[in-house]
């Protein structure tokens, strides 16, 4: 009874009857209004337009709160001009006045809101422009562009700023990133063009090399297959692995097809009784199969110095000074592979059973490294002799101790040189 007897005044204070018709009285600067019909009693229609009334304060309320609490006040701004604009027309009796006003504070809050969170989103996009600018120039595309893909997001996840400054903003914004794809595919597009030329280079090689595999002039295409092999290692760029791979395959077997070849040639000829001249040829022979061993696998280019080796001790000798130069050169062929096979070994050791980890140049780094600790260890070892030596009274007595001293200094002299020279190549196979 309480209920409908506030309901009863409430309806009164604000409205009144006439007639058969319930009246609004006016407010702000509506004029009186008809929001319905007398049906049962006078009462009666009173207190249901008075309870319609609380129906809208209820919905009023209802939003007031859920703005009180929501993060994203902004989300309600529609609903609240709605409701606001139904205060003029919605049928009902009460203080439609005072909803209209909390109704007017709370928008006018919300627009604060709106008006702060575009400032902190212009904020947020600044900076997002200024990174993705920062990243348009970067040439490591992998991180950069996951770091854009980043920024992408975080762009795409803040609000909207005023809309005088959107398109300029997304212009910018957009601009950056698209320069830096751009940058990306043009880059990537001179990439495929090298791998190409180097490919071609490379499959230019081969073909040289195959079309001389059966030649029957030995010396010349010894040479010819020498110079070859440098250009192969003077092409630099790098090709994907497996390719890579394929074509050395292709090249090795037309050099290995050929050298197969000149080993048999060289043996028939040792059987034919040869003058002096034809030993040098020979060992000229095994000096350029020796050269070559390094682009061999080094187990089989290892057996193959010794074999080679061996084979040196059963060919006649050379006359004249041409003797000592061609036994330099095919003895420091096969110290190469000696010292390579060493290093190798070393460095596998290292790895404590692992695959080589790594760029391909930082393995090549590791190597000229390793080689440079090895030349201080034989310096220290040739100085030792060196001061030995000096040492040594020049008493006939110990002619026999000072020549085997001075040959251990050549041969540390030989090992020190010997590794310059690998260090040197394997310079060559690191990038430009």
């Amino acid at each position: 009874m309480e209920h409908n007897d506030h309901l009863l005044a409430e309806a009164r204070r604000y409205g009144y009857i006439q007639g058969d018709q319930v009246w609004l009285r006016a407010f702000m600067d509506l004029p009186d209004r008809q929001v319905g019909q007398v049906k049962e009693s006078e009462e009666a229609s009173l207190q249901y337009f008075a309870q319609r009334f609380e129906t809208f304060r209820a919905k009023v309320e209802d939003l007031l709160q859920k703005i009180e609490e929501s993060e994203n006040k902004g989300s309600f701004l529609m609903k609240a001009l709605h409701l606001k604009e139904q205060v003029a027309t919605y049928d009902g009796l009460g203080d439609f006045e005072s909803l209209h006003r909390r109704l007017s504070e709370a928008e006018e809050a919300i627009r604060v809101t709106i008006v702060r969170n575009r400032e902190k989103n212009l904020a947020t996009k600044i900076n997002l422009i200024q990174e993705a600018e920062a990243l348009r120039n970067s040439l490591d595309w992998q991180t950069a562009g996951e770091q854009l893909k980043e920024v992408r997001q975080a762009w795409i996840k803040t609000g909207p700023v005023e809309k005088q400054l959107t398109e300029d903003l997304e212009g910018r914004f957009h601009r950056a990133v698209e320069d830096f794809y751009v940058k990306k595919k043009e880059f990537l597009a001179e990439k495929k063009q090298m791998v190409n030329r180097v490919y071609d280079k490379y499959r230019d090689l081969i073909h040289k090399s195959e079309a001389i595999q059966n030649s029957e002039d030995f010396e010349e295409t010894t040479k010819k297959l020498k110079q070859l092999q440098q250009e192969w290692k003077d092409v630099g760029g790098t090709l994907p692995r497996k390719q890579a791979n394929e074509l050395w395959t292709r090249f090795r077997a037309a050099h290995n097809h050929f050298f197969e070849r000149l080993k048999v040639h060289i043996n028939t000829r040792r059987t034919e009784p040869t003058p002096g001249d034809d030993n040098l040829t020979r060992k000229r022979a095994l000096v350029a199969e020796a050269e070559a061993l390094l682009n061999r696998p080094m187990g089989e280019a290892v057996a193959r110095a010794k074999e080679l080796q061996a084979a040196w001790k059963k060919v006649g000798p050379v006359r004249g000074e041409e003797s000592d130069r061609v036994w330099e050169q095919f003895i420091l062929a096969c110290d190469k592979v000696f010292e390579m096979s060493a290093l190798e070994h070393f460095i596998r050791k290292r790895q404590s059973g692992g695959n080589e980890t790594g760029s391909p140049e930082e393995q090549v780094n590791n190597r000229i490294q390793a080689l440079r600790d090895f030349i201080k260890y034989d310096k220290q070892e040739q100085e030792v002799l060196e001061e030995n030596l000096g040492k040594l009274s020049s008493s006939p007595s110990n002619d026999a101790f000072r020549t085997m001293l001075q040959g251990k200094i050549r041969a540390f002299q030989r090992k020190i040189r010997t590794k310059n020279d690998l260090i040197e190549l394997l310079r060559k196979r690191l990038p430009a």
